[in-house]
């Protein structure tokens, strides 16, 4: 996008949160998600019924989930109360508290880190087809690696100051870069305690309750099935956010748009990339922009802006084809040699913070 001032004087209403948008979408998501995993321990196995509930769960959990994304954005005192009770409906029972993921994203926005060795949720797929096809396999490992993290492990970790600095530096972000390490401080470790025993009381109480009237075994394999299933939608959703075209140096604003993706799509978009996570290049462009005015704004851009604007290269017809472009890219990549030719300059670079 050529010119920043431009684009923010077309979208600059449109950075205050509505509430009840918020609380009605996200209360409806965890309703519709619980509501559709009871139904999958209530029915058959293999049923039309246990398939609707599995199908609902996941799609509603997964959006439930996401909602985590909006929350690293946005002023509390805009939505009070909103991070306790997503933690209490979707966090907790998930494994995934709002402490892996808020204040780890924003390095992920950060001029001085985006697309470098700091940047938690970067990898370079381009560069290697083999990359993307692992990412998206071990994606379904997740829920196991929750289970031991917060169920096995944490309880060392409360008992050990010294093992649990270590997890909240190595073992408490949600990271796809195996490089990135989390800063540690006295108020993060206190907080990441206090959830990690809410945590614990939680599923204690959940497990003795399921396995009392029957549910145990089911309600763990249906557990494990549905987050394995939301976790590939998320990783590739991931996947298909970028172009990871970055050659490890910091990159400006107008650089990370670059090497970001729209993909506005039909309305089952929604499904594999919930709360705005379809405008994803607008939304490194804007990341103040709550998730319910990406549409809008997106949609002010592509009819106000120029017909030779960046910005309408950044936006791709689905995921499939995000995907297949970033795995010939990787694959292009690999069997070339590694080597820059004198005077070509690689693909992305920033032009300064």
């Amino acid at each position: 996008m050529n010119n920043h001032s431009e684009a923010w004087s077309l979208v600059k209403d449109l950075h205050l949160p509505r509430p009840a948008i918020f609380w009605t979408d996200f209360l409806l998501s965890a309703l519709a998600g619980w509501t559709g995993f009871a139904l999958v321990l209530l029915t058959k196995p293999f049923s039309a019924g246990m398939w609707l509930g599995f199908l609902v769960a996941t799609c509603a959990l997964y959006r439930g989930l996401c909602f985590v994304h909006e929350i690293s954005h946005m002023r509390r005192s805009h939505l009070r109360g909103f991070e306790t009770i997503w933690n209490a409906l979707i966090g907790v029972p998930l494994l995934m508290p709002s402490f892996v993921y808020v204040g780890v994203h924003s390095s992920h926005h950060s001029l001085a880190s985006y697309g470098t060795d700091q940047d938690p949720e970067y990898l370079r797929f381009a560069s290697s087809h083999w990359m993307t096809i692992v990412f998206a396999a071990h994606s379904v490992l997740i829920p196991v690696a929750l289970l031991l993290r917060f169920l096995v492990v944490s309880p060392a970790g409360l008992l050990s100051a010294r093992f649990h600095g270590w997890l909240v530096v190595h073992a408490s972000s949600l990271s796809m870069n195996p490089s990135y390490r989390r800063e540690n401080s006295a108020p993060l470790a206190a907080s990441i305690r206090r959830w990690e025993f809410v945590i614990l009381l939680a599923w204690l109480a959940a497990v003795m309750s399921l396995w009392r009237y029957g549910f145990g075994w089911k309600a763990l394999a249906t557990w494990c099935a549905i987050s394995a299933c939301v976790s590939l939608c998320n990783a590739l959703r991931t996947l298909g956010a970028h172009h990871y075209e970055s050659t490890g140096a910091p990159l400006d604003r107008a650089g990370q748009f670059l090497d970001s993706i729209d993909t506005p799509g039909a309305v089952w978009t929604a499904l594999w990339a919930p709360v705005g996570l379809r405008y994803h290049a607008l939304h490194h462009y804007f990341p103040g922009i709550p998730y319910h005015n990406l549409g809008i704004a997106y949609r002010r851009l592509v009819s106000s802006l120029p017909a030779e604007s960046a910005y309408r290269e950044r936006t791709s017809p689905s995921l499939p084809a995000s995907l297949s472009r970033l795995y010939r890219a990787g694959k292009t990549a690999c069997s070339q040699e590694p080597s820059v030719q004198p005077g070509v300059q690689p693909p992305l670079r920033s032009s300064g913070n």
